[in-house]
């Protein structure tokens, strides 16, 4: 499993994709807290008191989990996971 990730959470970790020992019948925070174990750095750009801070998108195959089961999602064989801090520009 990996995580796709965009904008300045790609530039901490130095590449567009983190690997995760996460897989089928983890769950989503499961693999956050693969990518967080593997990349302390991130910790303070995604998490706000230990939670996900509100404006860090988590994604499943391009949807919020928080439509689903959130952080307790499970993963499926082929999942794609993504993190989107909020980005602006013009």
């Amino acid at each position: 499993m990996e995580w796709k990730l965009f904008a300045d959470l790609s530039e901490i970790v130095g590449d567009r994709v983190a690997p995760v020992a996460a897989g089928p019948g983890d769950t989503v925070g499961d693999a956050l807290d693969d990518l967080l174990d593997a990349h302390p750095d991130l910790r303070d750009r995604i998490l706000d008191d230990g939670e996900v801070a509100d404006h860090i998108n988590v994604l499943r195959n391009g949807r919020s989990v928080y439509h689903d089961d959130g952080l307790e999602t499970t993963i499926e064989a082929g999942d794609e996971l993504a993190l989107f801090p909020p980005v602006s520009g013009g």
